[in-house]
């Protein structure tokens, strides 16, 4: 059994940081007896300057990418597909807005210092919010129910997000990565060391995990 440290940096607000994170479980959920992976979330902000009210998608993308409107169906329709086949939906009528991401990350640190799997079911739970259900992450309501569905103290969660705590340690871990040359996400990193781009099919993360196990 190798042990290995898995940073996955991503963004709520990230249809390909879902897509990685189904990939990259279904790969550990293959090397199961042969790698245990110690997994921390880290924050990553693709609108960081996001009005908390959010924008209309295809208005953001459009000026953001220069994408058309044909290329964006495409590309939706390519990610629907893709977490269709992970156990994932993506449901993209419900979803006409991006939002301002960083209260999420500030209780997602929260979480992983709650110790057991928190961290990791907050994930999945604020994914599912925005990108299943088209609820707002940055809301503080949505970011209470969801803590409390994965079973988080209602009251802690609620003094997180009205107090502002772990402001300054979400911004610190940002200017890290991006100081590291992370620019794009979901970034997979392995050992500190070894990185991995991209929603990748769980073939291509399990290859990976186990030629950086095999090194020591």
């Amino acid at each position: 059994m190798k042990n290995l440290k898995i940073d996955f940096v991503s963004d709520v607000s990230c249809p390909w940081c879902a897509i990685g994170l189904k990939s990259l479980e279904q790969a550990l959920g293959a090397l199961e007896g042969q790698v245990k992976a110690e997994l921390h979330f880290q924050p990553f902000e693709l609108n960081p300057q996001m009005v908390p009210e959010g924008e209309e998608i295809n208005e953001h993308l459009q000026r953001k990418y220069g994408a058309s409107l044909d290329q964006l169906q495409a590309t939706r329709q390519a990610i629907r597909e893709r977490g269709a086949a992970l156990g994932f939906t993506f449901s993209v009528e419900a979803r006409d807005r991006i939002y301002n991401s960083f209260d999420a990350h500030r209780l997602l640190h929260w979480a992983g210092l709650q110790g057991g799997t928190f961290q990791r079911d907050l994930k999945l739970a604020l994914l599912g919010a925005y990108f299943t259900d088209g609820l707002n992450p940055g809301d503080h309501e949505v970011l209470m129910a969801r803590a409390a569905a994965v079973g988080l103290d209602a009251e802690a969660t609620r003094q997180v997000l009205s107090s502002g705590q772990y402001t300054a340690e979400v911004r610190e871990r940002e200017a890290f990565y991006n100081s590291q040359g992370i620019h794009s996400v979901p970034s997979v990193i392995i050992n500190d060391r070894h990185l991995i781009q991209g929603g990748q099919p769980p073939q291509v993360f399990q290859q990976a995990l186990l030629q950086i196990a095999a090194q020591g």
